[in-house]
């Protein structure tokens, strides 16, 4: 990708993601969001740039003296968003670059909203997640069982409109995702099918459920997260119409 979205865009993707995976806690730094979260998932426990300002010398040290106060690791996600020179910076302060990564952007077809959106026969949605779901949706994604109590408070927490699916065949659950909605965007997150049901079209059955609820609900875009590795996701979600709308990365400093 050569043009990242315009900056407005993508500080609406940016707090729409915030608010879709809320962190345990945040703190505000000079236009900087450090978010925390028991260290379960680098979304919920980095420094993220949402309006950054000032000196990024001061944020990088307010952000070491924070995660370590709760033991956790100082990791940096970079955005578009980030200040010229931040991520030269923290290279040069010997982070290491890690996990690269897209948003990834379609736009949806106006569908009249109406009430009980009826998803396909295999897929059922929720709007507050049932202890069954998150049993099965953290399963999926190889959360710890450590990490659980908090992963499940986490997804609960969640304040704009949600849709929490699951994809059966055969009567079992074979498949998770979450949809948020907000300001005319509908997310997708962590989608999810079991091994042994993978490449039989079940993937976009699935997906495509969760963006005619977000259609239904308003949405006129979607977007979502996916690590630049994953290229099977990137081809199912290159079918489906999404587009690259900017890249990010991680940056944690050397270990020992």
């Amino acid at each position: 990708m050569t043009h990242p979205a315009p900056l407005p865009l993508v500080r609406t993707l940016e707090e729409c993601a915030f608010n879709a995976w809320p962190a345990h806690q945040t703190v505000f730094c000079q236009g900087w969001v450090l978010r925390l979260a028991g260290g379960f998932t680098k979304r919920a426990n980095s420094a993220n740039p949402l309006a950054p300002e000032g000196d990024f010398d001061a944020v990088q040290a307010e952000a070491r003296t924070l995660y370590a106060r709760h033991g956790l690791p100082v990791v940096f996600r970079v955005t578009p968003l980030a200040p010229p020179g931040a991520d030269a910076a923290l290279q040069a302060a010997g982070y290491a670059h890690f996990d690269p990564s897209l948003v990834l952007q379609r736009a949806l077809a106006p569908l009249a909203p109406r009430a009980g959106y009826q998803p396909p026969a295999d897929v059922a949605l929720s709007a507050s997640p049932p202890t069954a779901w998150l049993d099965g949706f953290a399963a999926a994604n190889g959360v710890a069982p450590h990490h659980r109590a908090l992963h499940h408070a986490m997804l609960e927490s969640i304040a704009p409109r949600a849709a929490f699916a699951t994809l059966r065949a055969q009567g079992q659950a074979v498949g998770f995702g979450l949809a948020v909605c907000e300001r005319g965007w509908v997310g997708l997150f962590d989608i999810a099918v079991a091994p042994a049901h993978q490449g039989c079209g079940r993937g976009r059955t699935l997906v495509q459920a969760l963006l005619d609820w977000g259609a239904a609900q308003g949405a006129r875009g979607a977007y979502l997260q996916v690590r630049t590795q994953n290229t099977a996701a990137l081809r199912l979600y290159e079918a489906l119409g999404f587009a690259p709308a900017y890249a990010y990365h991680y940056r944690m400093p050397p270990q020992g």
